[in-house]
């Protein structure tokens, strides 16, 4: 999936990285952080449950157009580095890039 801070504004620090989700779906888990959906939120959808701080969190794109705003450089999660490039981007002559 694909992972972006808003806490900063609109142009936050995204990464690519598996999740997980709770039996129900209603939560989403990645790097030890719950996330529940903001059901309407403004350029977020999701909010980290403890923090309250907003995030983007979608699939991610075949084209790599991931972030609402801003430019690339966003970082790929070394367990899913692989997947990413070779089933999503179709690339997988890139399998070494961090970022995308």
């Amino acid at each position: 999936m694909y992972v972006e801070n808003k806490a900063g504004g609109l142009n936050g620090r995204g990464s690519i990285g598996r999740v997980s989700f709770s039996k129900t779906g209603a939560t989403l888990y990645y790097q030890g952080k719950s996330f529940r959906s903001l059901k309407g939120g403004y350029k977020a959808n999701y909010f980290d449950i403890d923090s309250g701080e907003e995030y983007w969190i979608s699939g991610p794109k075949k084209f790599g157009s991931d972030r609402l705003y801003g430019t690339p450089g966003v970082t790929i999660d070394e367990d899913v580095r692989g997947e990413y490039w070779t089933q999503i981007r179709k690339q997988p002559q890139r399998i070494r890039e961090q970022t995308a």
